[in-house]
């Protein structure tokens, strides 16, 4: 069986050792870092919302993202907790997602008609509604 060197000598002719040894390297670093995205990244962005609907809304749009496995996100910190694989999405990706049902993120604010598909009592731009919502919450650890 023949070799490629000897069914292409156009391309190995005149070349030296060293010059193949850069362009074996070089395909090797290219091939390693076509392959080095992480199939489980964790990270955290902060969605605005206000309440369990919220949650329940936020986590469903997230898990609905291709490629995001776990979203975890907290009521009172407004932390979204995400494992994703980063070769199928990314963190631009999901907050657009997150913006198309209604939900701010640092990155994308969700448009005015996106907004106004929420539920009304998970309208968190309106002041009064997070007011509300506070005195759920201190109700809550009052008892």
């Amino acid at each position: 069986m023949k070799s490629n060197k000897n069914k292409f000598p156009f391309l190995w002719k005149g070349l030296g050792i060293r010059m193949k040894k850069i362009i074996l390297i070089f395909t090797l670093l290219l091939t390693t870092a076509t392959f080095a995205q992480n199939k489980n990244a964790k990270a955290s962005m902060e969605v605005d919302g206000v309440c369990g609907m919220c949650k329940e809304r936020i986590e469903k749009a997230a898990i609905r993202t291709k490629g995001v496995k776990s979203a975890v996100w907290n009521v009172d910190t407004h932390e979204l907790k995400l494992i994703y694989d980063e070769r199928k999405t990314d963190l631009k990706k999901i907050s657009a997602k997150l913006a198309s049902v209604g939900h701010d993120t640092k990155e994308i604010k969700a448009t005015e008609e996106q907004y106004q598909t929420v539920h009304p009592c998970c309208k968190y731009r309106d002041k009064d509604v997070v007011k509300d919502h506070a005195g759920e919450k201190k109700t809550e650890n009052d008892n």
